[in-house]
C-alpha cells in the first residue's frame, strides 16, 4: 500500500485506505468493512492505529468548520464541538476570538483531537489533566454502522471509559470539550538547571508556572532548559523572572531540540513576551514541522510522588541513551479517573523520550528503560514506542474496558494486533509493521 506514519517508522498492513467525506459515508465504510481503524493526524510511532488485512479511514477530509463538521461554539453551555479530523490548530484561533480557550494544549498543534483524546496525549502543568479530560460529549460510528453520541452527563457509568478509548469501540466523529475564558500567557525559558535543585525543589520548581516542562539529554551535572508558561492575569504587571533555582533566563528564544539543530522561530514566541493561550501553550508553531520531523518517540509516566526517584533511575542509563536521544522532556499531569489514561488515579510524571530516527537501537535500549522503571508502575504513552505489552495490571479499571469493548464491538471488527496485544493481552501477537515503503 506504501502509507506510514507521521514519522516513517511504520508501513501500514492494511489492504486500502479510504477517504471519507461524510459521516454517512464513515458509517457505510465501517459496516462493510471486517477490520477497520480510524487514521487522524497519523502522529503515533507504533501499530495503534494499523489494521493489518483491513481498512483504514483516513478522516482528514472530515474538513471541521465545513457544513458537515462546524465549529460549534456555545457560550452558555461553555463548551466547543468539533469534528473528529479536526486538528486543535484548526479552531483555536476562532475559539480565542469568541472569548474562550481550552485549559490546556499539547506541545504542538498539529494533532487531531480525536486521535490525542483517544491515545490519552497530554500538555504540561501540575494541576492541569490531560486533554482527554476536557471531552464532555462524543458521537461515536460502532461496529454496525450505527451512530451513537456518548456525554459524561447522561453515560456516567461508562463515559470514563469511551474518551480514552484505544480505536478499539468505535471511530469518533465528533467531540465536545468544556472551554474556560480566554487568557494570556508568557513563556519564559531558562538554562542551565543544576540536578541538584530538580532533587530539593521539584515541586517549586513545577510550581513555578502554569505550565512547566524540564528538557534534558541524562549527561552532564545541568537541565538543559527549562520553559515556564505563566497565565498573565489582567491588568497585574508583567516583571522579569530573574531565574530559577539557578538557572538563568535565556538571553533569546531556543529550541528545546537543541541537538538537531532545529531555528527557534519554528517554536512558539518566548522571553517573556504575552500572547494568547493557544500561541504559548504549545512548544511548536502551526506553520513549522514540530520538534524535529524525523524523530521517534517513547514516553512513560510515573506517580508524581515518585517522580525524583525514577528521574534518578533513568540518569543511570545517561551514557547509554545520549547516543540515541535527541532530548527528554519531564512534565507533570494532574490525575484523572478515565480508565485507560495514562494519569488515571492520581498525579502523575512523564519521561517523554525523543529519539533520533534509529529504531532498531532504540528497540534494543527499550526493555533496559522500562525495567529502571518498572518499580515505579511505569505506563507508557498508547501511541508510542514501548516493549512491554503487559499493561493490565496498570490500570484498575482494564476489564470494565475490555466488558465495553465486548458490548460495543461483540465480533472483533476494532480488536485489531495492537489492540489484542495491549488490551486483552493475547501472547504471541506481535507489532505488526510493513516496511514502510514496501509496495504490495
Amino acid at each position: 500500500m506504501g502509507e506510514t506514519n507521521w514519522a516513517g517508522n511504520h508501513g501500514y498492513a492494511a489492504e486500502a485506505v479510504l477517504t471519507p467525506r461524510t459521516t454517512e459515508e464513515v458509517r457505510a465504510a465501517v459496516e462493510a468493512a471486517t477490520t477497520v481503524k480510524a487514521l487522524g493526524s497519523r502522529h503515533c510511532f507504533n501499530d495503534i492505529a494499523d489494521a493489518p488485512g483491513g481498512v483504514l479511514l483516513d478522516l482528514s477530509a472530515l474538513n471541521t468548520g465545513s457544513l458537515e463538521n462546524p465549529v460549534e461554539i456555545n457560550a452558555e453551555a461553555a463548551t466547543v464541538t468539533v469534528g473528529g479530523s479536526a486538528r486543535y490548530g484548526d479552531f483555536v484561533g476562532q475559539l480565542h476570538e469568541a472569548g474562550f480557550a481550552l485549559p490546556n494544549l499539547a506541545s504542538l498543534p498539529h494533532i487531531t483531537v480525536a486521535g490525542s483524546v483517544a491515545t490519552g496525549t497530554h500538555g504540561s502543568g501540575r494541576r492541569l489533566q490531560g486533554l482527554a479530560s476536557a471531552v464532555s460529549a462524543l458521537e461515536l460510528v460502532t461496529a454496525d454502522g450505527g451512530l451513537r453520541t456518548f456525554s459524561r452527563e447522561a453515560d456516567p457509568d461508562v463515559f470514563p471509559g469511551l474518551v480514552v478509548g484505544l480505536g478499539a469501540l468505535g471511530v469518533v466523529t465528533r467531540l465536545t470539550l468544556d472551554v474556560v475564558p480566554t487568557f494570556e500567557v508568557r513563556q519564559n525559558v531558562f538554562e542551565g538547571l543544576p540536578w541538584t535543585a530538580v532533587h530539593q525543589h521539584f515541586d517549586e520548581i513545577e510550581d513555578a508556572g502554569y505550565s512547566v516542562s524540564l528538557f534534558t539529554d541524562w549527561t552532564g551535572d545541568r537541565i538543559d532548559q527549562v520553559w515556564v508558561k505563566s497565565r498573565v492575569e489582567p491588568g497585574a504587571p508583567v516583571t522579569a523572572l530573574p531565574g530559577l533555582h539557578g538557572a538563568v533566563p535565556a538571553d533569546r528564544p531556543r529550541h528545546p531540540v537543541a541537538a538537531a539543530g532545529v531555528p527557534a522561530v519554528h517554536c512558539t514566541p518566548q522571553l517573556g513576551v504575552p500572547g494568547p493561550w493557544h500561541e504559548r501553550l504549545p512548544h511548536f508553531a502551526l506553520a513549522f514541522t514540530p520538534s524535529v520531523g524525523e524523530e521517534l518517540q517513547s514516553e512513560y509516566f510515573v506517580p508524581y510522588g515518585d517522580a525524583v526517584a525514577a528521574i534518578e533511575a533513568v540518569r543511570g542509563l545517561g551514557d547509554q541513551l545520549a547516543p540515541v536521544l535527541l532530548v527528554c522532556e519531564i512534565r507533570a499531569i494532574a490525575g484523572d479517573d478515565l480508565w485507560l489514561s495514562p494519569s488515571h488515579g492520581g498525579d502523575r510524571v512523564a519521561l517523554h523520550f525523543t529519539w533520533r530516527p534509529r529504531q532498531p537501537e532504540v528497540e534494543a535500549l527499550l526493555p533496559l528503560l522500562e525495567e529502571r522503571l518498572a518499580p515505579f508502575g511505569a505506563r507508557p504513552h498508547w501511541g508510542k514506542l514501548f516493549h512491554s505489552s503487559a499493561l493490565s495490571g496498570h490500570y484498575p479499571r482494564m476489564a470494565d474496558f475490555r466488558a465495553l469493548a465486548h458490548d460495543l464491538d461483540p465480533g472483533g471488527k476494532f480488536r485489531t494486533p495492537f489492540i489484542r496485544r495491549t488490551v486483552f493481552g493475547e501472547a504471541g501477537i506481535r507489532l505488526q509493521n510493513r516496511p514502510p515503503h514496501h509496495t504490495p
